[in-house]
């Protein structure tokens, strides 16, 4: 089952239209219903109050002013490991080559 925080996708007429943060579950007066908080995540942001039950929480399918909608809890996908790299060699150490390092300060025009 969904639970709070979790991010869900929003499935209208088996098309997704949105994604939406679960803000809060609480329960409903009738057994297994609950009221589902959602923040959908759009511009600009909303927030509505769903009356569910588990069933629909979970994935199932319900309707909504006659249309089926359901949500999808969204799952982060796992990423591959990064490959291992050896470090790179440091540059090699330049040799002196005997040249001379000239003082600019007394060339300084006055």
């Amino acid at each position: 089952m969904a639970a709070e925080n979790d991010i869900v996708l929003i499935y209208f007429e088996d098309k997704p239209l949105t994604f939406a943060r679960i803000e809060a579950i609480t329960a409903d007066h009738k057994p297994n219903w609950y009221h589902v908080k959602l923040l959908m995540l759009q511009v600009p942001l909303q927030v509505a109050t769903w009356i569910l039950r588990d069933a629909y929480i979970d994935g199932g399918e319900f309707t909504m002013n006659g249309k089926r909608m359901r949500l999808e809890k969204v799952v982060l996908p796992e990423e591959p490991p990064l490959p291992q790299t050896p470090p790179e060699p440091p540059p090699p150490a330049r040799e002196p080559s005997g040249a001379k390092v000239i003082p600019l300060a007394g060339l300084k025009k006055k």
